[in-house]
């Protein structure tokens, strides 16, 4: 058997491995999904009509700012399902059974491997979890054409798959479930700080470079853009995907190197 063959074989064992989990023990991932999905009934029901009015300069309604709520929250909700992944790895570790793994005769990234698809699949399940949510409470996405729902659905898993890697660092660094939950915070608190709930331009000066740069804001324009046909601007479809890249190379590069350091 080939170490390709090997590979492919032994990392959807533990894919299937990880998505059994995740079924038996769902109670993880709905909790997860509770901040975006109450983050947006909170700002479209008790915050809607302030948040619209500033967002069209006193002309607009509800309905508007939900368009405009909804890519943001999307992207939240992508980081919010990566942590359980982080929790994930990080249970593996103080149960001892990636040290089992490591002594029998599998493929050594297979482990890691399975972690990682198996996330991403649960992100998009929760992004449509999130979407038909959306969708009840009034959003639409009507000017989007069929390219645009493709690169909109690339863009996404791209993103998913960067901030997994970066979750499965985390893991593998945490001395404890707990730990790993803490450390991955930052998945859940960047959007916060991004344009997912108010425009860069009502942010202070000088914030504005913070909220502008990081991971979340470009690819939240780019999804606004793709599927309500707003401006994306210049530079932010090519930031996301850099950000996207650059997170997947730097945290598979990180969570291989830890995995791949033996303790002694």
């Amino acid at each position: 058997m080939s170490s390709f063959t090997l590979a492919v074989r032994d990392s959807s064992t533990m894919l299937r491995r990880n998505l059994l989990h995740a079924r038996r023990y769902p109670s993880l991932t709905l909790n997860l999904l509770l901040t975006p999905v109450m983050l947006l009934l909170l700002f479209v029901y008790v915050f809607g009509d302030t948040m619209s009015a500033g967002i069209g300069g006193g002309g607009a309604d509800r309905s508007d700012y939900i368009a405009y709520l909804v890519p943001g929250l999307l992207l939240m909700t992508v980081g919010s399902t990566t942590i359980g992944t982080a929790v994930s790895v990080a249970n593996d570790m103080n149960e001892g059974i990636i040290a089992r793994f490591r002594t029998m005769a599998i493929h050594r990234g297979s482990v890691l491997v399975g972690h990682v698809i198996g996330s991403v699949l649960q992100s998009i399940l929760s992004v449509a979890f999130v979407g038909v949510i959306a969708v009840a409470i009034g959003f639409r996405s009507t000017d989007a054409t069929v390219p645009e729902w493709i690169a909109a659905f690339g863009l996404l898993a791209l993103f998913s798959l960067a901030l997994t890697w970066i979750a499965v660092g985390m893991g593998l660094i945490s001395p404890s479930v707990e730990a790993a939950s803490n450390n991955a915070l930052p998945l859940i608190f960047l959007p916060l700080i991004s344009s997912a709930f108010v425009p860069v331009d009502a942010m202070p000066g000088w914030f504005r470079p913070i909220a502008e740069y990081q991971p979340f804001t470009p690819a939240i324009e780019t999804l606004r853009g793709l599927l309500l046909g707003t401006e994306i601007g210049q530079r932010n479809g090519w930031l996301a995907i850099a950000w996207c890249l650059g997170l997947t190379v730097l945290g598979y590069l990180w969570a291989t190197a830890k995995f791949d350091n033996d303790p002694r």
